[in-house]
């Protein structure tokens, strides 16, 4: 379900003035009983009390994520002296290394008055063959994968991710890295991929790590947040331990490994080290083929919106994805693109597209009958398909005998 444009913040930035008017308007309609599913939740709190204006906010505060107005405006005016009251030069801020999964959020940072150097590790480790390989064959072994699932020049993607990598070597050198890292896989494998690498770590290596912004009923990632969000998370870095980066490597070895076994040990256990990892892991486990359907989570999503909807667009199928239907949303739109390829470019497909003069998300998608018996468990989509499926170090061959998972995202043997 897609937030309320009055409802929650997409950026983050919440308006108090706004906030102060929306909870008149809410008292305007508690007080004529045109919103009983709210005067409820005032009748279990105030039991005949008199609708006021302070209820009225506290709902506003509440639908929010807060536990009452009080703590609504702190949050605001503590976001806002942020923004005012940078703590960046007191942090020798100007000579750290920030590191992040991609260049969404750069351009926010430095609107922020961050300055110091910004650098990246592009290679989308969620998709493709990742294998504990000498770094000149792993980058040679990414490089074709991500030229041809993204339709890019080898040479040009070669030539970026050797660039990336070796400045991840370098960073053993530096003085101060802040890492900045969501919940998704996409940014926890990056996560384990740089730690794992760190020997020595620099002199201090901090992460900013959330998963969730008070305000935005769903947060997608760093890249919707306002330049003054990005500087309210400056102060609530931490240093990343030992332990962590001891940890990233065992786990990053397993999900290099041909067997995902160790990788789902790690994926059902908590890590205090690293608290976001375990949830991450689970989700990407969840790409290997369903036993019931030999579907990955992502193709079944899929699969189901179109099923729903009928012939659909690329981007209203992606659109919806996003909104509700992921559980912990990690692909960007290309990403999602090339992850139905395999769906489509097969002589028995389970997706067919149409319209292909237009830009890929205008192309309507709708499903074969393969596609509706696959879904309702009556066919199983390896004993079909013609691409190799890779999650981590985990191959799919097709008719082959693979790992797969069960409902309980335990991996089984599937002969």
């Amino acid at each position: 379900m897609s937030a309320h444009p009055l409802s929650s913040s997409h950026d983050g930035q919440i308006n108090l003035a706004q906030q102060r008017k929306r909870a008149k308007e809410l008292l305007r309609r508690l007080k004529t009983g045109a919103s009983p599913d709210k005067l409820s939740l005032l009748a279990n709190r105030h039991p005949s009390s008199p609708v006021t204006l302070a209820q009225a906010q506290w709902l506003i505060a509440k639908e929010l994520g807060f536990a009452s107005w009080p703590k609504l405006k702190a949050h605001i005016d503590a976001i806002d002296f942020a923004a005012r009251h940078p703590s960046f030069a007191a942090d020798d801020e100007i000579n750290t290394l920030h590191w992040r999964c991609g260049n969404d959020i750069e351009h926010n940072l430095r609107l922020a008055g961050f300055k110091g150097t910004f650098q990246t590790l592009t290679d989308p480790l969620c998709m493709g063959p990742v294998q504990a390989l000498p770094a000149e064959e792993y980058q040679a072994i990414r490089s074709r994968y991500i030229s041809q699932a993204f339709g890019m020049k080898t040479l040009d993607v070669a030539h970026r991710l050797a660039d990336e990598y070796h400045n991840l070597k370098q960073l053993s050198q530096a003085t101060h890295c802040v890492l900045w890292c969501e919940a998704d896989a996409y940014d926890q494998l990056f996560l384990i991929r740089v730690l794992a690498e760190l020997e020595p770590a620099p002199i201090r290596l901090e992460l900013i790590e959330i998963n969730q912004i008070p305000g935005i009923e769903r947060f997608i990632g760093m890249g919707q947040l306002s330049p003054d969000l990005l500087a309210w998370l400056w102060p609530q870095r931490r240093l990343i331990e030992q332990e962590a980066r001891q940890l990233a490597r065992q786990i990053w070895l397993a999900y290099c490994d041909a067997s995902p076994v160790k990788l789902a040990t790690f994926a059902h256990e908590m890590h205090r080290s690293l608290p976001l990892l375990a949830p991450a892991l689970l989700r990407q486990l969840q790409e290997l083929p369903g036993i019931q359907d030999g579907l990955s989570l992502t193709e079944r999503l899929s699969l189901q919106i179109v099923q729903a909807s009928g012939p659909v667009t690329y981007g209203k199928v992606f659109a919806e994805l996003m909104a509700g239907n992921e559980p912990l949303p990690y692909l960007g739109d290309l990403m999602f693109y090339a992850a139905l390829q395999p769906l489509i470019a097969t002589a028995k497909p389970l997706l067919t597209e149409s319209d292909a003069h237009l830009d890929w998300p205008r192309r309507v998608l709708a499903l074969t009958e393969l596609g509706h018996l696959t879904l309702n468990g009556k066919s199983y989509w390896p004993d079909h398909a013609t691409h190799e499926r890779w999650v981590g170090g985990v191959c799919i061959h097709p008719g082959q005998p693979h790992w797969a998972i069960d409902e309980n995202i335990n991996p089984l043997w599937r002969v």
